[in-house]
Protein backbone atom coordinates (compact mmCIF):
# COMPACT_ATOMS: atom_id res chain seq x y z
CA UNK A 1 0.00 0.00 0.00
CA UNK A 2 1.28 3.55 -0.80
CA UNK A 3 -0.10 6.63 0.79
CA UNK A 4 -1.88 7.24 -1.87
CA UNK A 5 -3.99 4.57 -1.55
CA UNK A 6 -5.60 5.77 2.41
CA UNK A 7 -8.87 6.76 1.47
CA UNK A 8 -10.81 5.56 4.24
CA UNK A 9 -9.84 5.73 8.34
CA UNK A 10 -11.59 4.12 10.91
CA UNK A 11 -10.73 5.89 14.48
CA UNK A 12 -11.32 3.43 17.19
CA UNK A 13 -12.38 5.31 20.40
CA UNK A 14 -14.23 8.54 20.59
CA UNK A 15 -12.67 9.79 23.70
CA UNK A 16 -9.53 12.82 24.27
CA UNK A 17 -7.91 11.39 21.65
CA UNK A 18 -9.31 9.56 19.68
CA UNK A 19 -11.80 12.41 18.48
CA UNK A 20 -9.26 14.54 17.66
CA UNK A 21 -7.33 11.93 15.41
CA UNK A 22 -10.73 12.03 13.68
CA UNK A 23 -10.98 15.62 12.80
CA UNK A 24 -7.22 15.97 11.48
CA UNK A 25 -7.82 12.85 9.32
CA UNK A 26 -11.35 14.29 7.94
CA UNK A 27 -10.02 17.41 7.84
CA UNK A 28 -6.79 16.40 6.18
CA UNK A 29 -9.48 15.03 3.09
CA UNK A 30 -9.65 11.13 4.32
CA UNK A 31 -13.21 9.94 4.44
CA UNK A 32 -13.67 9.19 8.41
CA UNK A 33 -15.65 6.60 10.83
CA UNK A 34 -15.18 7.47 14.33
CA UNK A 35 -16.29 4.63 16.72
CA UNK A 36 -16.93 3.81 20.31
CA UNK A 37 -18.68 0.90 21.72
CA UNK A 38 -22.12 3.15 22.70
CA UNK A 39 -23.97 5.84 20.60
CA UNK A 40 -23.79 8.65 23.37
CA UNK A 41 -20.19 8.36 23.39
CA UNK A 42 -19.54 8.73 19.53
CA UNK A 43 -22.18 11.71 19.70
CA UNK A 44 -19.96 13.50 22.47
CA UNK A 45 -17.04 12.96 20.40
CA UNK A 46 -18.57 14.36 17.33
CA UNK A 47 -20.00 17.22 19.29
CA UNK A 48 -16.39 17.66 20.56
CA UNK A 49 -14.95 18.09 17.03
CA UNK A 50 -17.77 20.55 15.65
CA UNK A 51 -16.76 22.44 19.02
CA UNK A 52 -13.42 22.53 18.13
CA UNK A 53 -13.92 23.83 14.52
CA UNK A 54 -16.44 26.56 15.89
CA UNK A 55 -13.86 27.60 17.97
CA UNK A 56 -11.35 27.39 14.43
CA UNK A 57 -13.34 29.81 12.75
CA UNK A 58 -14.20 32.20 15.76
CA UNK A 59 -10.43 32.59 15.59
CA UNK A 60 -10.09 32.91 11.99
CA UNK A 61 -7.81 29.53 11.49
CA UNK A 62 -10.84 27.84 9.78
CA UNK A 63 -13.08 28.63 6.76
CA UNK A 64 -17.00 28.50 7.00
CA UNK A 65 -15.84 26.02 3.67
CA UNK A 66 -13.36 23.93 5.75
CA UNK A 67 -15.62 23.43 8.73
CA UNK A 68 -18.16 21.78 5.93
CA UNK A 69 -15.88 19.91 4.47
CA UNK A 70 -14.65 18.24 7.75
CA UNK A 71 -17.87 17.74 8.94
CA UNK A 72 -19.12 16.44 5.43
CA UNK A 73 -15.48 13.30 5.41
CA UNK A 74 -17.08 12.21 9.16
CA UNK A 75 -18.93 9.46 10.15
CA UNK A 76 -19.90 8.37 13.57
CA UNK A 77 -20.65 4.76 14.49
CA UNK A 78 -21.76 1.84 17.20
CA UNK A 79 -21.14 -0.91 15.22
CA UNK A 80 -17.17 -1.98 15.28
CA UNK A 81 -18.06 -3.96 12.07
CA UNK A 82 -19.55 -1.27 10.09
CA UNK A 83 -16.62 1.28 11.17
CA UNK A 84 -13.68 -0.86 9.86
CA UNK A 85 -15.23 -1.97 6.58
CA UNK A 86 -13.59 -0.82 3.64
CA UNK A 87 -10.72 0.73 5.76
CA UNK A 88 -7.76 1.81 4.73
CA UNK A 89 -5.85 2.33 8.03
CA UNK A 90 -7.45 2.20 11.36
CA UNK A 91 -6.06 3.84 14.43
CA UNK A 92 -7.08 2.79 17.86
CA UNK A 93 -7.52 5.33 20.44
CA UNK A 94 -8.39 2.97 23.48
CA UNK A 95 -7.38 2.88 27.06
CA UNK A 96 -3.30 1.99 27.72
CA UNK A 97 -4.10 -2.11 28.42
CA UNK A 98 -2.25 -4.10 26.65
CA UNK A 99 -5.02 -7.20 26.46
CA UNK A 100 -7.86 -4.79 25.48
CA UNK A 101 -5.64 -3.27 22.21
CA UNK A 102 -4.98 -7.09 21.20
CA UNK A 103 -8.47 -7.96 21.75
CA UNK A 104 -9.95 -5.25 19.95
CA UNK A 105 -6.90 -5.77 16.83
CA UNK A 106 -8.03 -9.49 16.70
CA UNK A 107 -11.52 -8.17 16.48
CA UNK A 108 -10.64 -5.15 13.32
CA UNK A 109 -8.75 -7.81 11.57
CA UNK A 110 -11.37 -10.21 10.87
CA UNK A 111 -12.88 -7.46 8.87
CA UNK A 112 -10.43 -5.40 7.21
CA UNK A 113 -8.44 -6.12 4.30
CA UNK A 114 -4.94 -8.31 4.70
CA UNK A 115 -3.09 -4.54 3.20
CA UNK A 116 -5.03 -2.75 5.83
CA UNK A 117 -2.60 -0.41 8.30
CA UNK A 118 -3.34 -0.93 11.79
CA UNK A 119 -2.04 1.87 13.84
CA UNK A 120 -2.15 1.95 17.70
CA UNK A 121 -2.00 5.52 19.13
CA UNK A 122 -0.50 3.96 22.56
CA UNK A 123 2.06 6.29 24.38
CA UNK A 124 4.20 3.34 26.19
CA UNK A 125 2.90 -0.01 25.88
CA UNK A 126 4.88 -2.50 22.87
CA UNK A 127 3.55 -2.11 19.43
CA UNK A 128 5.74 -5.32 19.18
CA UNK A 129 3.71 -6.99 21.72
CA UNK A 130 0.20 -5.42 20.28
CA UNK A 131 0.71 -7.13 16.97
CA UNK A 132 2.16 -10.58 18.15
CA UNK A 133 -0.58 -13.19 17.54
CA UNK A 134 -2.49 -11.12 14.15
CA UNK A 135 -2.25 -12.44 11.02
CA UNK A 136 0.19 -10.18 9.37
CA UNK A 137 1.89 -8.54 12.13
CA UNK A 138 4.42 -6.23 9.54
CA UNK A 139 1.27 -3.95 9.24
CA UNK A 140 0.81 -2.76 12.96
CA UNK A 141 2.88 0.48 13.78
CA UNK A 142 2.82 3.15 16.17
CA UNK A 143 1.18 6.38 15.76
CA UNK A 144 1.36 8.59 18.90
CA UNK A 145 -0.59 11.69 18.74
CA UNK A 146 -0.60 14.27 21.41
CA UNK A 147 -3.47 16.46 22.85
CA UNK A 148 -5.03 18.49 21.45
CA UNK A 149 -4.73 16.41 18.15
CA UNK A 150 -5.80 19.51 16.14
CA UNK A 151 -3.21 21.71 17.98
CA UNK A 152 -0.13 19.93 18.67
CA UNK A 153 2.44 19.25 15.43
CA UNK A 154 3.98 16.22 16.32
CA UNK A 155 3.20 12.71 15.11
CA UNK A 156 5.57 10.19 17.08
CA UNK A 157 5.79 6.88 14.43
CA UNK A 158 6.81 3.70 16.48
CA UNK A 159 8.21 0.76 14.53
CA UNK A 160 7.69 -2.61 16.10
CA UNK A 161 10.04 -5.76 15.25
CA UNK A 162 8.31 -6.79 11.92
CA UNK A 163 6.63 -3.54 11.25
CA UNK A 164 7.86 -3.49 7.10
CA UNK A 165 9.29 -0.72 5.54
CA UNK A 166 6.38 0.00 3.16
CA UNK A 167 3.95 0.57 5.98
CA UNK A 168 6.29 2.88 7.43
CA UNK A 169 6.53 4.81 4.87
CA UNK A 170 2.76 4.79 4.03
CA UNK A 171 2.36 6.34 7.54
CA UNK A 172 4.47 8.78 7.45
CA UNK A 173 3.12 10.32 4.07
CA UNK A 174 -0.53 9.94 5.65
CA UNK A 175 0.97 11.85 8.38
CA UNK A 176 2.98 14.73 6.62
CA UNK A 177 -0.88 14.93 5.24
CA UNK A 178 -2.17 15.78 8.67
CA UNK A 179 0.02 18.46 8.83
CA UNK A 180 2.43 16.46 11.42
CA UNK A 181 5.76 16.82 11.78
CA UNK A 182 6.23 12.97 12.20
CA UNK A 183 9.73 11.53 14.11
CA UNK A 184 10.39 7.70 14.20
CA UNK A 185 11.55 5.92 17.31
CA UNK A 186 12.01 2.17 17.71
CA UNK A 187 9.50 0.10 19.47
CA UNK A 188 10.62 0.39 23.56
CA UNK A 189 9.25 1.68 26.47
CA UNK A 190 8.27 5.21 26.16
CA UNK A 191 9.52 5.48 23.10
CA UNK A 192 11.32 9.05 23.11
CA UNK A 193 8.78 11.75 23.92
CA UNK A 194 6.76 9.08 27.14
CA UNK A 195 10.03 8.27 28.79
CA UNK A 196 11.72 12.01 28.49
CA UNK A 197 8.72 13.70 29.19
CA UNK A 198 7.18 11.45 31.92
CA UNK A 199 10.51 11.68 34.37
CA UNK A 200 9.85 15.30 34.36
CA UNK A 201 6.32 15.22 35.16
CA UNK A 202 6.86 12.56 38.02
CA UNK A 203 9.85 14.53 39.67
CA UNK A 204 8.05 17.87 39.38
CA UNK A 205 4.52 15.52 41.37
CA UNK A 206 7.38 14.62 43.51
CA UNK A 207 8.38 18.29 44.48
CA UNK A 208 5.43 18.87 45.14
CA UNK A 209 4.76 16.13 48.06
CA UNK A 210 8.02 17.63 49.57
CA UNK A 211 6.59 21.00 49.27
CA UNK A 212 9.79 22.54 47.26
CA UNK A 213 7.48 24.69 45.72
CA UNK A 214 3.65 25.19 44.29
CA UNK A 215 2.57 23.61 41.34
CA UNK A 216 2.25 26.76 39.56
CA UNK A 217 5.94 28.10 40.63
CA UNK A 218 7.21 24.85 39.59
CA UNK A 219 5.36 25.26 36.51
CA UNK A 220 6.38 29.43 35.82
CA UNK A 221 10.10 27.96 36.61
CA UNK A 222 10.07 25.57 33.44
CA UNK A 223 8.10 28.05 31.45
CA UNK A 224 10.37 30.90 31.78
CA UNK A 225 13.71 28.70 32.53
CA UNK A 226 13.58 26.25 30.28
CA UNK A 227 11.20 27.61 27.69
CA UNK A 228 8.30 24.82 27.58
CA UNK A 229 5.01 25.73 26.35
CA UNK A 230 3.21 24.52 29.00
CA UNK A 231 4.27 23.20 32.57
CA UNK A 232 5.41 19.55 33.41
CA UNK A 233 2.03 19.86 36.35
CA UNK A 234 -0.47 21.29 33.91
CA UNK A 235 0.40 18.79 31.08
CA UNK A 236 -0.15 16.13 33.75
CA UNK A 237 -3.54 17.65 34.04
CA UNK A 238 -4.31 17.46 30.70
CA UNK A 239 -3.10 14.03 29.86
CA UNK A 240 -4.71 13.00 32.76
CA UNK A 241 -3.21 11.57 36.04
CA UNK A 242 -4.79 8.13 35.94
CA UNK A 243 -2.98 7.76 32.24
CA UNK A 244 -0.08 8.96 33.52
CA UNK A 245 -0.08 6.63 36.45
CA UNK A 246 -0.36 3.66 34.11
CA UNK A 247 2.54 4.78 31.71
CA UNK A 248 4.48 5.55 35.40
CA UNK A 249 3.85 1.97 36.38
CA UNK A 250 4.62 0.02 32.80
CA UNK A 251 7.90 2.44 32.48
CA UNK A 252 8.71 1.32 36.18
CA UNK A 253 8.50 -2.67 35.56
CA UNK A 254 9.95 -2.78 31.78
CA UNK A 255 13.20 -0.58 32.14
CA UNK A 256 16.38 -0.96 33.70
CA UNK A 257 16.15 2.19 35.03
CA UNK A 258 12.96 1.44 36.64
CA UNK A 259 13.02 3.84 39.57
CA UNK A 260 13.09 7.13 37.33
CA UNK A 261 9.58 6.28 36.94
CA UNK A 262 8.36 5.23 40.61
CA UNK A 263 5.21 6.49 40.59
CA UNK A 264 5.08 9.06 43.62
CA UNK A 265 2.48 8.74 46.47
CA UNK A 266 1.07 11.81 45.92
CA UNK A 267 0.49 10.67 42.30
CA UNK A 268 -1.52 7.33 43.54
CA UNK A 269 -3.36 9.76 46.33
CA UNK A 270 -4.87 11.53 44.06
CA UNK A 271 -6.26 9.23 41.29
CA UNK A 272 -7.63 7.22 43.60
CA UNK A 273 -9.32 10.35 45.17
CA UNK A 274 -11.02 10.68 41.63
CA UNK A 275 -8.59 13.91 40.97
CA UNK A 276 -7.52 12.80 37.35
CA UNK A 277 -7.05 16.30 35.84
CA UNK A 278 -9.14 18.24 33.86
CA UNK A 279 -11.53 15.74 32.64
CA UNK A 280 -12.30 14.76 36.44
CA UNK A 281 -12.70 19.00 36.52
CA UNK A 282 -9.33 19.17 39.42
CA UNK A 283 -5.82 17.64 39.43
CA UNK A 284 -2.80 20.26 40.42
CA UNK A 285 -5.09 22.85 38.83
CA UNK A 286 -8.78 23.42 39.08
CA UNK A 287 -10.79 23.43 35.55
Amino acid sequence: MTASAISTVAVIGAGTMGHGIAQVAAAAGFQTRLYDVRTDLVEAGLTKIRANLDGGVAKGKVTEDQRTATLAALRGESDLEAAVTGADLVVEAVPEKLALKQELFTKVAAHVATTAVLATNTSSLSVTAIAAGLPHPERVIGTHFFNPVHVMKLLEIVVGQQTSPEVLATVQAWGAKLGKDCIVVRDSPGFATSRLGLVIGLEAIRMVEEKVASAEDIDKAMCLGYGFPMGPLKLTDLVGLDVRLNIAEYLAANLQQGDHFRPPALLREMVAAGKLGKKSGEGFYKW
